[in-house]
């Protein structure tokens, strides 16, 4: 079993260790150690990064993991470590002491929102720029009850309180009462509690700071509703406030920038920009239909008569989401029309809903069988693709394929 120096001292960046276990793979090595001051991945917080040293070699810790061995995985430069081998570690303090901020910040954000909202927090993970926490909350959560919590959790932080860590073999009922949430069957002694006195009480593996004011601050940056009753808040704490609202401010004024109207509030610009859109859209949309009303007149004067049934051939250039939505208002607007139109890959065959005793389906497998390829469709419309000739070939055997049904 691995001793976690981590539990114990937190801010421990550096120890020595003796090599266990090693495992080499493809391209990484990973090992286990007689203790650790590496944080293992779990309960929503991501395994610490850094350094382990021996005679010979150095691993680029970039992964940890386990519960009673711990793995340490990495890449290697130099000779392959061995068992009973003493080596250094030095943790990336930085990635380490943030990390320790965010999970800090958790449990004062969850502990506000408990009593505030009897909110419980019902998941959680630190991500590399941010946190998320999921939340029981009836009704709708709006931006006032996230300014409540967050001027709450952000009084706490500045009260510098302290962040108690207790070991116990087994919870009195007094103390079960005073937890956040309740104790998992799961968790076996010793049970790890977390205290923030007058705050939170909850059972814990993390790593934490000794006091709230290490948090620095505690930002929601974005909320949503999940499912029925859970909301998924996001929110950042420390550093990485600043990191994530530097990011967001610069992509909210360098969209800003792009705006013909360059003033503020930007949620404005975007509805101006909409509404020329939509305006855009429907002379599109216009010009579309005219277009489409004198193509038709073309292809409707050259088009062939077989049995009372105008059979108009092309070959398109459009591709062909254009040009089946084209298709579909040529026959749709034309009675006893049928269209056969190819393109550099595909053939779309169509018929208006008036023309009896041909299937497009059944002109379409016929067409398939000279020329190759796949597709299907229904009785008024056929599509398909992946053919071995050009598009003239076969548009040439649908017109002969066609003439055997009407």
């Amino acid at each position: 079993m691995t001793k976690r120096l981590f539990y114990t001292d937190p801010y421990l960046k550096e120890s020595i260790a003796i090599v266990q276990a090693v495992e080499q793979g493809k391209s990484i090595v990973r090992l286990t150690l007689d203790r650790t001051i590496f944080y293992p991945e779990g309960g929503g917080q991501p395994s610490d990064k850094g350094i382990i040293r021996g005679e010979g070699f150095e691993i680029k810790v970039e992964r940890v993991y386990g519960r009673d061995e711990i793995w340490h995985e990495g890449k290697i430069e130099g000779r392959l470590p061995q068992a009973g081998e003493e080596v250094k570690l030095k943790l990336d303090w930085e990635w380490r002491y943030e990390n320790m901020k965010q999970h800090t910040g958790q449990h004062i954000l969850s502990a506000v929102l408990k009593d505030l909202y009897d909110s419980n927090t019902t998941g959680f993970q630190i991500f590399e720029n941010y946190n998320k926490i999921e939340i029981d909350f009836e009704g709708k959560l709006t931006w006032e009850h996230i300014l409540r919590a967050e001027i709450r959790a952000n009084e706490i932080v500045q009260k510098d309180l302290p962040v108690e860590i207790e070991f116990y073999e087994e919870l009195t009922e007094h103390l079960r009462k005073q937890l956040r949430k309740e104790l998992s069957d799961k968790v076996k002694p010793p049970i790890r509690i977390v205290r923030i006195p007058g705050v939170d009480v909850i059972p814990c593996g993390g790593t934490h700071v000794k006091s709230t004011r290490e948090v620095g601050f505690i930002k929601v940056v974005n909320f949503y509703k999940k499912s029925k009753n859970i909301w998924r808040v996001e929110f950042a704490c420390g550093n990485r406030v600043l990191n994530y609202l530097d990011e967001l401010l610069k992509d909210y004024w360098g969209s800003l920038d792009e705006m013909p109207n360059k003033n503020r509030p930007l949620v404005e610009r975007v509805k101006e920009l909409k509404n020329e859109i939509e305006k855009l859209e429907e002379e599109r949309k216009a010009l579309r239909l005219e277009v489409w009303e004198w193509k038709a007149k073309v292809l409707l004067s050259k088009a062939e008569e077989v049995g009372g049934i105008r059979v108009i051939s092309h070959v398109e250039e459009l591709d062909m989401k254009d040009a089946q939505a084209f298709v579909v208002y040529l026959v749709d607007k034309n009675p006893n029309s049928i269209a056969l139109v190819v393109g550099k890959n595909y053939v779309i065959f169509a018929k208006n809903r008036g023309v009896k005793g041909v299937s497009m389906r059944a002109l379409l497998r016929e067409v398939l069988e000279e020329t190759g390829g796949g597709g299907g469709g229904s009785e008024v419309l056929a599509k398909g693709g992946g053919f071995k000739v050009e598009p003239e070939k076969v548009l040439e055997i649908a017109q002969k394929k066609l003439k055997h049904f009407l």
